[in-house]
């Protein structure tokens, strides 16, 4: 039975544990000019001296106008590299692998109507951020695919009514993830991670399933389910069919059901705030990984608290 403090390897990657810091966007803590400032490093090394086992660094922008809001960090220049290497650094100090997620805010429904030209434009965006965020020393990059954000709004079958070869029919709707993965592939040797957040409900979970399976023959590593651009005919806090009997949110169900469905290595993310919730989730291997975030921001050291709280739930006395 795994333990949400066993290791697990990514290609070549050693993570010492099942734990992840998701990409949440310090808006507060970000200039205007989404540069890194000290600040910054200064709170992902207090979440890494707690002990955490992968960072995943928040959004960060192809595009200065792909943000979500003006404090948001970017890398749409060569000039970003040397504030993101000081994460990378920090987290290579803690031994903890680090990928950055890249990001551009889209169109929203307006993504049927955006010109090829753009959406060209963007693709060649994102591959030069990729290249960025190897410079800087991350061990990996993750594509945002979810939460209603570019990427999101393609693979939608809601939003996405296109006529050309970016929207449409399935394939035609993951053209943009499909020609962004083919075309990066020689960065993604054995040292260096290609994860993806997806959308789990685009709209159903059936859809998420679909995509999440793609994405694995695409050659994607590592998936991280969490929502995309839901049905309207949920008007509830749950946005797809749940059972009565799973105890946790509907996003990190929606991960343990594709999961299911896959052989890579799957986070699941979402009010996770107990150190029993995550290790449920990893012992009954409904998942691999376990994203704590907002927890995280409450309290940094949630990792080496919930070693503790596991120890004591299992009768293990500290040696």
């Amino acid at each position: 039975m795994a333990s949400i403090f066993d290791k697990l390897t990514i290609k070549n990657i050693e993570l010492k544990n099942r734990i992840v810091l998701p990409p949440l966007v310090r808006f507060s803590i970000v200039g205007l000019d989404g540069y890194v400032t000290d600040e910054l490093v200064s709170w992902y090394e207090d979440v890494l001296r707690g002990g955490v086992g992968l960072v995943i660094v928040e959004a960060t922008a192809v595009s200065e106008d792909g943000k979500l809001r003006e404090n948001q960090l970017g890398i749409w220049n060569d000039s970003f590299i040397p504030g993101l290497k000081k994460i990378a650094d920090k987290c290579r100090e803690y031994c903890v692998p680090a990928l950055i997620q890249i990001h551009h805010a889209g169109f929203k429904e307006g993504i049927k109507d955006i010109d090829k030209s753009v959406l060209e434009e963007i693709l060649e965006k994102f591959k030069l951020a990729f290249v960025r965020a190897k410079k800087a020393g991350f061990d990996g990059i993750e594509i945002h695919g979810a939460h209603t954000y570019l990427i999101s709004q393609l693979n939608s079958r809601l939003w996405n009514t296109r006529t050309d070869e970016y929207g449409g029919p399935f394939e035609n709707r993951m053209y943009f993830s499909k020609r962004l993965i083919e075309e990066t592939r020689e960065l993604f040797d054995d040292n260096f991670i290609l994860g993806y957040r997806m959308g789990g409900n685009e709209p159903e979970l059936a859809d998420g399933i679909e995509i999440a399976k793609y994405l694995e023959k695409l050659g994607i590593d590592l998936l991280h389910v969490s929502s995309g651009v839901p049905d309207p005919k949920y008007n509830r806090k749950e946005k797809i069919e749940v059972p009565n009997d799973f105890p946790l949110d509907w996003v990190i169900y929606m991960g343990t059901e594709i999961k299911k469905h896959v052989s890579i290595p799957v986070i699941g993310v979402r009010n996770i705030k107990k150190e029993s919730q995550a290790s449920w989730l990893v012992e009954n291997d409904l998942l691999d990984l376990v994203a704590v975030g907002r927890a995280m921001i409450a309290r940094p050291n949630w990792v080496n608290v919930a070693r503790k709280e596991y120890e004591l739930r299992n009768g293990i006395k500290n040696s």
